[in-house]
């Protein structure tokens, strides 16, 4: 496997586990995505600069967030700025017996010296229909 493949085998593994954390309200293993100085902006517009900034509105929000049916994420494009450095748009549903509503959130992510992508500075767009 050659390393843009395997690279982008590895960003989807990132959003299958954002996917994951969020399902399972895991705080830790959602925290565990993001690098130490990255940079979140919820669906709301809520700005959180620094791991500490996430890591305490995470352990507020996640625990509390209710939903009735699931959410899924996929990676729809890829786009590589620099072999380390990807820009990521995702497609976030929300699936719920009133219907489905949708996220448009765009993840730049950075690779690792060991390898690991992680989330570097990412926003979540609310898709309106109108």
């Amino acid at each position: 496997m050659d390393t843009e493949t395997a690279d982008m085998k590895a960003i989807e593994e990132v959003v299958t586990t954002v996917e994951r954390a969020q399902r399972a309200k895991d705080v830790e293993g959602f925290l565990a995505l993001f690098h130490p100085g990255a940079l979140w902006t919820t669906g709301h517009g809520k700005v959180l600069i620094g791991f500490d900034a996430i890591a305490e509105f995470t352990r507020a929000a996640l625990p509390a967030a209710s939903w009735d049916g699931e959410i899924t994420y996929e990676a729809v494009h890829t786009q590589f700025l620099r072999p380390d450095v990807a820009a990521v748009k995702v497609r976030q549903v929300y699936h719920s017996p009133e219907g489905e509503t949708e996220g448009a959130p765009l993840y730049v992510m950075t690779k690792q010296g060991d390898g690991r992508w992680l989330l570097h500075a990412c926003q979540n767009t609310e898709v309106r229909v109108d």
